[in-house]
């Protein structure tokens, strides 16, 4: 059985002697003979005193219900600004996404790829863009969007230019418009500024159809016959108020809320429908209240006029409060918790109930014979004298305490005390009532749960991975174990402080599909094990193995459980071991190709050399002999120059550590056309070179040059006599940056001759000056630094070569 603090308080009205209850009912037979003389008045002042109070309660409902509605409005608000939030979100992680396709060039890589990604996992957004130097080059998807693509737009409007302006000048995504959108139809548009070198480039931009916005958040589910909608912006120009959604009459003297989003610098306004009205909630329970309060009155009237109902109604209470005196008393000794009354002077146990006697283990005539202080344990009785004497110096009415208290038998005993004054306050400190309630089997069982929380978290500590909780709804983390500061550099308390922390810390290029993966498993109550990047505090990328145990209930995921394990070392090392196998499996298939040109080159050159030999042994004139020996010279030389094309052969495809470093390409173009300078003036060529200076590769500079000077001297050497020859150079990008060299020469024939364009030895136009070497060692050079080569040739129309370089 428990008493609760209003059953003490009741038990205090009647703990005094029997004389102060016939004061008091004395004292009410007085007062209550004056009142009876006036029925009439009393009736009256009845009714106004209800009417006031009534009319009070009136006005505070009223105020509720507006406080309700203005409550309401605000929890609106905040949904909407909670989606509108998310959507602006999703696009500022759309345009970052979109701004790190740019490389160091400032060439956007694989746009289409990553655009297209991006549309697809983010159906908010109608078009990406990137807008260098202020003018739209790339959009996607580019159907629908064509009159968007070329513009200017510093050059579109003034409202425009002002807001790109101010996205460069906040350094910051800012969201423009509503506008009306070259392709059609209302949008906004949200722009960030790009550097480089803290130069700036251009925007990453995002499209947001105005209605899609709306419904993404949430305006037209939320629109009811309660509340209507505004969306308004300052504009730049004019600083002016423009409304984008339709004005309801007065809407500025209706009940409204607004809230103000920055990144765009819109409000959006919240306002009560004329339909709205909350004062109807009020109205008739206030007329209900005022005839009650009036029959209320008229019921006083008739009651004092018969005082001898009255004066018995009076002896009636007071028995009742003489039987509640014994029912409280019976509780007092009776109860199942222990009650005492202390002098709150002494500290002495003035009362003191059965159930005390038992917890303490002490006779009452012994308790009565000591203090509270007395058995109080020594740790404990500085603070509960310290609440004492607030409570005897008035600054606290009555206090709550879990202390220890020593048994007769020497054992310690948990109770927990709720202490109240008997003292009306500013008078002297009398005795005060103290309920006190066993709590010992509660503190140790609690003792022995945090010692096994304790044990546990050691335990889970000294594991060599970081131990995590999390929601399988929203991955939420609930718990994670200290460790995830030795391998990521956060605290625990870092990672629990954010809802989203580890969905925002992994890896962006592993973020998408590991939430996916997670999400998939966890709905299908699959344990998962899969592996992803992270990362660190210090900007380091770390690779986590994370086994996850998805825990269960009635079919549904209620939890999930899991260990993130540190395999960065393993990572790397089986990155080192495959590039270490492509190296050696590269090598194998230089190694046996060279194996086929040596054995072919060599073979045929030692036939010859052979075949001379046993002529010279078999002839018996001197001149056959001097001639044969003059071809054993000339087939001596030949195989020599082939062991120096094959030498450089070797060098090349054995060299793996090749020196790189950044080259401007067409200062090399310069420099190999001053080579061949000479002929290009004997033959009169006209050279084209459109690559521009701000081309770079990076490239060995020896390789360069002879690649260069092949595929040029080739365009020169295999010019058309019947035309003047044109070589023309250029440069763009696909996959890879690529040189495009293109003549009008004679031509090859690629169907007969296209499986042999790179051999070594191999020539296809009849020229004496032909030795089959150049392309072979330049197709070798340029497959060493991990390009490719292409041919296009037509014979009589000419050749074109494209060198992709890496």
């Amino acid at each position: 059985m428990i008493i609760c603090h209003s059953h003490v308080n009741h038990f205090l009205l009647y703990l005094g002697p029997a004389w102060e209850k016939m004061n008091i009912e004395n004292k009410l037979s007085s007062t209550t003979t004056v009142l009876f003389r006036k029925p009439k008045a009393m009736g009256i002042l009845v009714f106004i005193l209800l009417t006031a109070i009534i009319l009070f309660v009136a006005n505070q409902r009223y105020r509720l219900v507006q406080e309700d509605k203005r409550l309401e409005m605000s929890r609106i608000l905040s949904t909407v600004k909670h989606n509108i939030d998310q959507s602006l979100k999703n696009s500022y992680t759309a345009a970052l996404t979109l701004g790190l396709t740019i490389n160091g060039d400032g060439v956007p890589k694989n746009f289409e790829t990553v655009a297209a990604q991006l549309i697809n996992s983010n159906r908010t957004l109608s078009s990406v863009q990137l807008v260098p130097d202020g003018v739209i080059k790339y959009i996607y998807p580019l159907k629908g969007n064509e009159k968007a693509l070329g513009v200017d737009i510093f050059k579109l409007s003034k409202v425009v230019s002002l807001e790109a302006e101010k996205a460069i000048e906040l350094r910051k995504m800012y969201f423009a418009g509503p506008i009306e959108l070259q392709q059609g139809g209302m949008g906004i548009v949200g722009r960030m500024p790009l550097f480089f070198d803290n130069k700036f480039w251009g925007f990453s931009a995002t499209v947001i159809k105005l209605d899609v916005f709306l419904k993404q958040a949430g305006l037209y589910d939320q629109m009811n016959n309660k509340f209507h909608f505004q969306l308004s912006k300052v504009n730049p120009v004019t600083g002016k108020e423009e409304f984008f959604l339709p004005v309801f009459p007065d809407y500025t003297t209706s009940s409204q809320e607004t809230i103000d989003f920055p990144d765009g610098d819109w409000k959006l306004y919240v306002l009560a429908s004329d339909a709205y009205k909350p004062h109807l909630k009020i109205i008739f329970p206030t007329i209900f209240s005022v005839l009650l309060a009036a029959l209320t009155g008229f019921l006083v009237y008739l009651v004092f006029k018969k005082p001898a109902e009255l004066q018995i109604l009076v002896h009636d209470q007071a028995s009742r409060l003489l039987e509640n005196e014994i029912k409280f008393k019976t509780i007092f000794d009776q109860a199942a918790i222990g009650i005492m009354e202390v002098d709150s002077n002494t500290g002495t146990f003035l009362r003191i109930n059965g159930k005390l006697c038992r917890i303490l283990g002490y006779s009452e005539a012994e308790l009565r014979q000591t203090t509270f202080q007395a058995l109080t344990h020594p740790d404990d009785l500085k603070e509960d004298l310290r609440y004492f004497q607030q409570m005897r110096a008035g600054l606290i009415r009555e206090f709550e305490l879990l202390k220890r208290y020593y048994r007769k038998d020497g054992q310690v005993v948990w109770v927990n005390l709720m202490i109240t004054p008997l003292w009306k306050p500013g008078t002297p400190p009398t005795s005060h009532i103290t309920v006190v309630e066993d709590v010992t089997a509660r503190v140790e069982a609690e003792q022995v749960a945090e010692e096994y929380q304790h044990r546990l978290e050691s335990l889970i500590n000294t594991i060599d991975g970081i131990v995590w909780e999390a929601n399988p709804q929203t991955f939420d983390f609930s718990f994670i174990s200290k460790k995830t500061e030795d391998i990521l550099g956060y605290t625990a308390e870092e990672w629990l402080s954010s809802p989203t922390f580890w969905a925002d810390h992994v890896h962006p290029d592993d973020r998408d599909w590991a939430i996916d993966y997670c999400v998939v498993c966890t709905r299908k109550l699959e344990q998962h094990d899969f592996e992803y990047r992270m990362m660190a505090k210090d900007g380091t990328i770390v690779w986590l193995r994370d086994i996850v145990n998805v825990i269960a209930e009635e079919g549904r995921a209620v939890l999930l459980r899991g260990i993130m394990i540190d395999i960065t070392k393993q990572k790397q090392a089986e990155r080192d071991l495959n590039h270490s196998f492509d190296l050696v499996t590269e090598q194998n298939k230089r190694l046996l190709n060279f194996s086929y040109i040596v054995s072919h080159n060599l073979r045929s050159h030692t036939s010859n050399i052979q075949s001379i030999s046993t002529l010279i042994d078999t002839t018996n004139s001197d001149e056959e002999r001097d001639e044969m020996i003059g071809l054993l010279k000339t087939v001596s030389d030949a195989l020599n120059e082939t062991l120096v094309n094959l030498n450089e052969v070797v060098n090349i495809q054995t060299n793996i550590n090749i020196i790189v470093e950044p080259l401007n390409l067409s200062r090399y173009i310069e420099k190999t056309l001053n080579v061949l300078h000479d002929q290009i003036v004997l033959k009169h060529v006209v050279i084209v070179n459109k690559v521009t200076e701000d081309v770079l590769v990076n490239y060995n500079p020896a390789y360069l040059e002879s690649i260069l000077l092949n595929f040029i001297f080739n365009a020169i050497r295999y010019s058309d006599e019947n035309r003047t020859p044109l070589i023309e150079l250029s440069c763009h990008r696909e996959d890879m940056m690529v040189l495009q060299i293109s003549d009008n020469g004679i031509g090859m024939n690629l169907e007969k001759y296209g499986d042999e364009l790179y051999g070594m030895y191999k020539t296809f136009n009849g020229n004496p000056d032909s030795k089959g070497v150049g392309l072979f060692i330049s197709k070798n050079q340029i497959d060493a630094m991990g390009g490719k080569v292409s041919v296009e040739s037509e014979v009589g129309v000419g050749t074109t070569f494209k060198i992709y370089f890496k």
